[in-house]
């Protein structure tokens, strides 16, 4: 039986799942679907009565925090539009999620494994991948993809369409508008990249060959004065063409926004 406490308010079309905890005074509001294993504390409100919010297993959702509720945006006309929480995520105090918007996809998606810090905002139509953190106060704009295993620090402000490839670090108090390319470090207002995240690459359990190889293509493209036509053709002559190689190239090549450099 779900453990939830009698101050607790849940919506009649919710679907808890048997092994979630819910705390005092949370509110869960609509079409909102809960799996097992999730906490929901004191405070938090999860959903709308307008929108869908699908939550996987095992997450927990600290105090005060606000998950579904309608975009901010003002094309926003009530459409039954979505939140896609994965498993074991953690959504720290007063963090925002809002659901997506029918002029994308109508969909707003949070992978797994993500730490999402106090007073951070994800906007409608974001997608978040798996195995990231998002530090405390970091603000996303809406349609802004994040790939996996990025790390934003505090402050920081996300502008719309952007993208931010996998492995990617974000540095504290940065103002990203432009494509954050995988494995780089990025940091001012604007940001552009500064070097290449190899302690990141490291602490994944990359092979050292792999780190090395990587961190090569990443200093091609950001040193020297090269054009990103010429340094596309010298990291592909340079460097060997492993699937990381690859997608870091695919990465750059297809960025509409242009990359943070």
């Amino acid at each position: 039986m779900s453990l939830i406490h009698p101050t607790a308010i849940v919506s009649d079309q919710a679907k808890v799942h048997p092994e979630v905890t819910i705390g005092p005074y949370a509110v869960i509001v609509g079409d909102v679907t809960i799996g097992k294993g999730t906490i929901v504390d004191h405070h938090a409100s999860i959903g709308c009565e307008e929108g869908v919010t699908e939550v996987g297993e095992n997450n927990r959702f600290l105090p005060s925090c606000v998950v579904g509720a309608i975009p901010q945006d003002l094309s926003y006309k009530n459409e039954k539009t979505k939140l896609i929480i994965g498993n074991n995520n953690t959504i720290r105090e007063f963090a925002t999620l809002n659901i997506g918007t029918a002029k994308d996809n109508g969909i707003t998606q949070i992978g797994d494994n993500n730490l999402l810090m106090a007073y951070s905002h994800i906007a409608h139509d974001c997608i978040i991948g798996s195995n990231n953190v998002i530090a405390n106060s970091t603000q996303f704009a809406g349609h802004i993809k994040v790939e996996d295993n990025v790390v934003i620090s505090g402050g920081c402000l996300i502008n719309q369409f952007t993208k931010i490839g996998r492995g990617a670090y974000v540095t504290g108090d940065s103002s990203v508008n432009k494509d954050v390319p995988p494995f780089t470090i990025v940091q001012g207002k604007y940001a552009v990249m500064r070097a290449c995240n190899k302690v990141g690459l490291e602490r994944s359990g990359m092979a050292k060959s792999e780190v090395d190889n990587i961190y090569k293509a990443v200093r091609i493209l950001i040193k020297g004065k090269n054009t990103l036509e010429d340094s596309i053709e010298k990291i592909k002559a340079e460097c060997e063409q492993t699937e990381n190689i690859i997608y870091f190239l695919n990465f750059i090549q297809s960025s509409e926004r242009g990359l943070a450099f």
